[in-house]
């Protein structure tokens, strides 16, 4: 079979965005070339460390990357992934250069290069997100350990925003917990909880893929016993009180969440908002002290912002 790269020339503001415009035209995964990591400071304690080459990177933005195998119905895929990120502006994503280009690539080049992108990485003090064969010291027990399998769909846990949330529940998830995680995407966030002690985690995501993704994450680190995973529209006809709720969409979408998380929260639960960019931040934290929310933290990571808020 014969496959196509589809490379979308965009910003980091767009990322995650763009990324789920390709999973949902069919792509099963996602490389990210970041010109960030040229001079980001790497450490050796998990994985090798490859030499990283300039000429693959965009000077300025990011390139985005899905695989599609080549169909006689490849032009109108394209041709829906170019409406559809440019449809992103309507919820002020910048998207710019916003240049896409399509080649062909050899199955046999994509079915083992691809993992060289992925390596374990620490997270947070005490977490580490690891590729499934990666081979990683299990030994430490106050260090907690999240396989994901990065072709499942939905990314690798180590995009900003996820970052920030990881950070932020690290801090206030406690054991017996319950957590509602809205907009699960891969899983990692709710999966993280449970291994952190949260008794019970509702996992939703509007999307299908999404959901299946998430729910073989969640199987492959064995916490399914505590972690339900559900399709559903945000917090649409969900029930019940949580300890903290954890959202990593859009700020448009967070709007139209925090009422309806607010009536979900226990007293003294916490809502973590993340995928919020910097520019929007003021709006989101009037947002959430109309509500009648206490903001007790703002977390930073390059151009994105994660708040923690209580009740």
């Amino acid at each position: 079979m014969k496959w196509v790269e589809i490379c979308i020339h965009t910003s980091q503001q767009a990322v995650d965005p763009v990324s789920n415009i390709l999973y949902e035209a069919g792509s099963s995964g996602v490389v990210i070339e970041d010109p960030e990591v040229l001079t980001r400071e790497w450490t050796d304690q998990y994985g090798e460390i490859y030499d990283l080459s300039p000429s693959d990177y965009p000077e300025t933005g990011v390139y985005v990357k899905g695989y599609l195998p080549e169909t006689v119905f490849l032009p109108d895929t394209v041709e829906q992934i170019r409406e559809a990120v440019d449809h992103l502006v309507e919820y002020e994503i910048d998207v710019q250069p916003n240049q896409i280009y399509v080649g062909e690539v050899k199955e046999e080049d994509w079915a083992t290069a691809w993992k060289k992108y992925y390596k374990p990485v620490r997270v947070t003090d005490s977490l580490v997100i690891s590729p499934t064969w990666e081979e990683v010291d299990k030994s430490n027990p106050n260090e907690v350990l999240i396989e994901l399998d990065p072709g499942m769909a939905f990314g690798t846990g180590t995009h900003p925003t996820t970052v920030l949330c990881l950070r932020a529940l690290e801090g206030i998830v406690k054991t017996g917990d319950t957590v509602l995680d809205v907009g699960t995407g891969s899983g990692v966030l709710s999966i993280a909880a449970a291994k952190w002690g949260a008794s019970r985690v509702l996992a939703l995501d509007l999307d299908d893929v999404a959901v299946r993704s998430a729910r073989e994450n969640v199987e492959l680190n064995q916490v399914e016993s505590r972690v339900e995973v559900r399709q559903n529209n945000l917090v649409q006809s969900i029930q019940g009180q949580y300890d903290v709720i954890v959202a990593n969409i859009l700020a448009e979408i967070v709007l139209k969440l925090i009422d309806d998380a607010t009536q979900l929260m226990k007293p003294n639960g916490f809502l973590v908002l993340s995928g919020i960019i910097k520019k929007k931040q003021e709006v989101v934290e009037q947002a959430l002290l109309k509500a009648g929310l206490t903001i007790n933290e703002v977390l930073v990571e390059e151009d994105w912002v994660a708040i923690i808020a209580q009740k």
